[in-house]
C-alpha cells in the first residue's frame, strides 16, 4: 500500500473504463503516491516483453516506435526482448534526438541501432510491436507509418496500448489501423477497446498491472464501465419468496405481430418475474393464450381496458413496443403506462411512435431500448455510440440501451457501459424483443433501468453464445436457465 492510498477505494473490484484523458490523469497522480513516470513506462515495457514471450517463441521482432510515450514503452520491451535472446530490431518515427521525457529516458536502454521508420523496415521480420500512437492519436495515420504498418499486413502484431489508427474515446479507425493479434494496455481499457470497429482491430486484449495504484480512480470519478456481472447483481429469490414477491411485468401485445410480445413475455418469465401478464386485443387473444401457458393474458377492447387493469399496483413494470404497431392505440399504451408510478419499458414500435412526443423521463424507473434507426427517430445526436446514447439519456431522463454488436446502456446521471460480448448469432428477427421482456422482468423485480438493462443485454450475449450457430430468437428464453444456473453457482 502506497502513501496515502485508502485500503478499499470505491471503484476497486468494477469493471471501470477510462477515457485518454482520464488515463493522462490517472499517469499523473500516480505520482501522488511515487509512481514516477518512467517507473510505470519500464512497467510498461515489461509487460508487453512478458505477453509476447508468453506467446510465441523467439523469432526476429521489429519494434515501430513513435515520438511520444507509446515509443518509450516500445524501447523498453526491445530491450527486454533483446535481453532475454530475441532478435530485435527497431525503427523510430523521428529523430533520437527529439525524444523528450520520459520517452528520451527510455530509448537509452536501448542499445541497438535506431533505424528510420518505413516499409523498408520490415526486412526479416516475422513478429512486429506497434509502439507508434496508442489510444491518444486525433489525426488520421499517414506517411511512413501508414507505410510501415501496411507493410507489416500478414504478420502477427502485438499492440502497444491500441492498434494505432484506432481512437481511444471512440474505437474510430483513423485514417488506417492494422489488425492486432495482441494488444497489452494498462491499467484499465479504453471504450475504444470494445467499441466497434476498433475492438476488431485489437485482437486478444491484455490488460496490464504498471503500478498505478487503484485508489486515482476515487480522484478521477470514473462512470464508464465494461458491462458483466461485476457491474450488477440479480435478484434471487429467498425462502419466504412468492409469485407476488418476484414482480409482475405486463407486456402490451399488438394485434398482427403476435409474435414479438410473445417472445417479449417469455423473456420476462425466464428473467424472474413472478408473473407476467399480456393485454391482448381481442381478436388476437386466441393466440395468446393458446401460444403463453404460464402468462396471464388478459382480453383488452379498448385503451380503457388497459388503463384499468394498471390500477392494480401490484403490476409494477411495463413493456410496450414489441408488434406493438404505429397506430393510435400504442401512443395510448405508452401514456397510460407512463401515468402510473412503477417501471417503464418502451421498444420497436413504441419509440417509434412516441419520436418527438417522448414522455418525461423516469429516472431509474424507465427505459428505452432502441437500434440505431429508432435512436435517429428519436434523438438529433450524432458522433460515436457512447456519446450519443449519454447525450440522449442526460436529455430524456430515460435510460437508453443503444443495441447494437456493441450496446451501450447510458443513464441519465452520466453512468455508462459497453457490452462486448453479443455474438453476430444474435443478428436474428426477435431477439430485441426478448431483451426488451428481459430488462421489464428484471425492473419487475426491483432493479433500477441501468442495472436491469445492463444485466439483460448481457444475459443475452451469454445465452446467444451458449446456443451458437443456428440460433432463433425463440430459442434465447430457454437458454436462459443454463446461464443463470452458472452464475448462481459461482
Amino acid at each position: 500500500m502506497g502513501l496515502n492510498e485508502p485500503a478499499a477505494p470505491a471503484t476497486r473490484g468494477r469493471p471501470v473504463l477510462l477515457t485518454v484523458e482520464e488515463m493522462g490523469r490517472a499517469d499523473r497522480l500516480a505520482g501522488d503516491y511515487g509512481r514516477s513516470g518512467f517507473e510505470l513506462m519500464r512497467n510498461a515495457g515489461a509487460a508487453i516483453a512478458d505477453a509476447v514471450r508468453r506467446r510465441w517463441s523467439p523469432r526476429p521482432v521489429l519494434v515501430l516506435a513513435g515520438p511520444g510515450n507509446n515509443g518509450g514503452d516500445g524501447f523498453v520491451a526491445a530491450e527486454r526482448l533483446q535481453a532475454a535472446g530475441w532478435p530485435v530490431r527497431l525503427a523510430l518515427l523521428g529523430s533520437r534526438e527529439a525524444l523528450a521525457g520520459d520517452a528520451a529516458e527510455a530509448v537509452k536502454t536501448w542499445q541497438g541501432p535506431v533505424e528510420a521508420l518505413g516499409p523498408q523496415a520490415l526486412g526479416n521480420a516475422r513478429l512486429v510491436i506497434d509502439a507508434l500512437f496508442g489510444a491518444g492519436l486525433k489525426r488520421p495515420v499517414s506517411g511512413a507509418a501508414r507505410e510501415a504498418l501496411q507493410a507489416a499486413e500478414g504478420l502477427p502484431l502485438v499492440a502497444v496500448d491500441l492498434p494505432s489508427g484506432i481512437a481511444g474515446d471512440s474505437g474510430a479507425v483513423l485514417g488506417h489501423a492494422p489488425r492486432a493479434a495482441l494488444t497489452v494496455t494498462f491499467f484499465r481499457k479504453k471504450p475504444g477497446h470494445l467499441l466497434l470497429p476498433g475492438r476488431l482491430h485489437c485482437g486478444e486484449v491484455v490488460l496490464a498491472d504498471i503500478g498505478i495504484p487503484e485508489a486515482v480512480l476515487d480522484d478521477i470519478g470514473p462512470a464508464a464501465f465494461e458491462n458483466g456481472p461485476d457491474l450488477w447483481s440479480l435478484p434471487v429469490p429467498g425462502p419466504e419468496s412468492h409469485k407476488y414477491t418476484r414482480g409482475h411485468a405486463v407486456v402490451w401485445g399488438g394485434a398482427d405481430t403476435t409474435g414479438a410480445a410473445r417472445l417479449a413475455a417469455r423473456g420476462a418469465m425466464r428473467a424472474g418475474a413472478g408473473l407476467v401478464t399480456v393485454s391482448a386485443p381481442g381478436e388476437a387473444w386466441p393466440v395468446y393464450a393458446a401460444s403463453l401457458p404460464g402468462a396471464l393474458v388478459v382480453r383488452r377492447s379498448g385503451p380503457e381496458d388497459f388503463r384499468r387493469m394498471l390500477e392494480d399496483g401490484r403490476k409494477n413494470a411495463v413493456l410496450v413496443g414489441p408488434g406493438a404497431g404505429l397506430g393510435p392505440g400504442t401512443r395510448d399504451a405508452v401514456e397510460a403506462a407512463c401515468a402510473r408510478p412503477g417501471a417503464v419499458v418502451l421498444d420497436a414500435d413504441a419509440l417509434t411512435a412516441m419520436a418527438g412526443r417522448l414522455p418525461e423521463g423516469r429516472g431509474d424507473a424507465g427505459l428505452l431500448t432502441p437500434h440505431d434507426g429508432e435512436f435517429a427517430r428519436l434523438f438529433p445526436f450524432g458522433g460515436d455510440r457512447l456519446s450519443r446514447a449519454r447525450e440522449a439519456a442526460a436529455a430524456s431522463g430515460w435510460t437508453v440501451l443503444l443495441k447494437g454488436a456493441d450496446s451501450v446502456i447510458a443513464a441519465p446521471d452520466g453512468r455508462a457501459a459497453i457490452s462486448a460480448n453479443a455474438p453476430p448469432w444474435l443478428a436474428t428477427a426477435g431477439s430485441g424483443d426478448v431483451l426488451a421482456g428481459m430488462a421489464a422482468g428484471l425492473m419487475a423485480q426491483g432493479m433500477a433501468a441501468f442495472e436491469a438493462a445492463a444485466a439483460a443485454t448481457w444475459l443475452h450475449g451469454e445465452a446467444a453464445a451458449a446456443f451458437g450457430p443456428g440460433l432463433i430468437a425463440e430459442d434465447l428464453p430457454d437458454m436462459l436457465p443454463a446461464v443463470l444456473r452458472r452464475m448462481h453457482a459461482t
